[in-house]
């Protein structure tokens, strides 16, 4: 019934054809309501959640409202959740995403293997994968994906940095303390590389479990070594506890603590008592120049939080890739994959950065010191800049990845 009549069967169907031809004829109209969807998934709640976590919600948004808001005339939109640093709970939060939310692409994932179950599905689903969070090499290595982007750092980088740093500096004998998972696993595995091309050796190695409360048998194991350097190949709240109770132990006095993968949210929870003469490697702080100072501001005041390179990751990842659907027309994922590698990244972190053939981010790290309390004059005042160290330096030789999308 229409305006109080009753139609015929006839009238009925000359109706239905009159709105199907409508839904042809404008599309764009009926797209224009449904928005483009962004999903941040990240630790909310554990030993990484000061890294990523909230903060990459907020650098996200900040991107979104930067560029507007909408691209091809859609809105954008943030979903959110928490992958517990679980592989089987990631994937189950993609795939419900991908498959019946329709989300676009997957940010943040600071966890690797969590990150690399993320890969291999929004590699099946031709979605984009912006791992601004995650850092094994294993993403733009054997495990890479033509729509899958490694934007912040990598372990190869942060070992590279670190690792050569401490090397030049006469450590010839090392012992790690490593994160009984893939991030550790790697973070290992590229630190031996340099280890062995400087002429120094491993004196020995131990695992643990990620949110190890008591890393004493670890440390004790490590000091009882005699090595130079006691390298700690885990992040986050795992760092923290290993840093706070080496010191306890009394180990710093004669033995130099080295973090692999540090971020400035871990030197913040230590205190610069504690963290002191760390040296470490990053791809972002937030006092490097005027750009980078702004940009801080504006998260610091949203947060009341010091920003991490992963949440600075986060903004520029997003910002390149709303860019890209709209240089492209789309938002299909090879379609935009394509062109976020043909596009130079420029941002308050990267200047005319190129996303390589096997998704790495090429952009430069820099080499810091972990001020004393002394040294520190202002709130967030942490690190000392020693190298500038070049992109095509910091990160793998595309040709040593052995990722399968270069063998095509």
């Amino acid at each position: 019934m229409i305006f109080g009549k009753t139609i015929g069967l006839g009238q009925h169907r000359a109706i239905s054809f009159v709105f199907a031809a409508a839904f042809v004829l404008c599309p764009t109209r009926v797209l224009a309501q449904e928005p483009i969807k962004l999903g941040v998934l990240s630790d909310m709640s554990s030993l990484y959640a000061d890294n990523g976590g909230q903060g990459s919600v907020v650098a996200a948004q900040m991107a979104v409202d930067d560029f507007g808001g909408e691209v091809l005339g859609r809105k954008v939109e943030i979903l959110v959740a928490d992958h517990q640093n679980k592989a089987d709970v990631g994937s189950a939060i993609v795939r419900r995403w991908l498959d019946h939310e329709n989300v676009q692409a997957i940010l943040d994932v600071p966890n690797s293997a969590v990150a690399l179950a993320v890969q291999a599905i929004t590699r099946e689903k031709k979605k984009i994968f912006l791992a601004t969070g995650a850092a094994t090499s294993r993403l733009t290595g054997d495990e890479c994906s033509a729509t899958g982007i490694h934007w912040t750092y990598d372990t190869y980088a942060l070992s590279q940095g670190t690792t050569k740093a401490i090397s030049r500096l006469g450590a010839k004998k090392w012992f790690f303390v490593s994160a009984d998972y893939s991030l550790g696993s790697q973070l290992e595995a590229d630190s031996r590389k340099v280890i062995d091309a400087t002429g120094g050796r491993v004196a020995g190695a131990v695992k643990h479990p990620t949110n190890t409360p008591d890393f004493s048998s670890f440390l004790l194991q490590a000091q009882s070594s005699n090595a130079d350097v006691i390298a700690l190949a885990n992040a986050g709240g795992d760092f923290i506890n290993a840093v706070k109770q080496a010191g306890e132990f009394g180990i710093t006095r004669k033995q130099q603590l080295v973090g692999l993968i540090v971020f400035i949210a871990d030197i913040h929870s230590l205190g610069l008592q504690s963290a002191q003469g760390l040296l470490l490697s990053s791809a972002f702080y937030w006092d490097l120049n005027e750009d980078t100072r702004a940009w801080a501001k504006r998260f610091i005041e949203k947060t009341q939080k010091v920003p991490t390179m992963i949440h600075a990751g986060t903004y520029g990842a997003v910002m390149h890739y709303l860019k890209a659907v709209g240089s492209a027309g789309t938002p299909d994922g090879p379609t935009v994959a394509a062109k976020m590698r043909e596009m130079p990244v420029n941002d308050f972190m990267t200047s005319d950065g190129r996303i390589r053939e096997d998704g790495r981010l090429v952009r430069d790290m820099y080499l810091f010191r972990v001020k004393s309390p002394e040294e520190s004059k202002y709130k967030f005042d942490y690190y000392k800049l020693l190298a500038t160290i070049p992109g095509n330096e910091a990160f793998r030789p595309m040709e040593e990845g052995e990722c399968p999308l270069l063998k095509k």
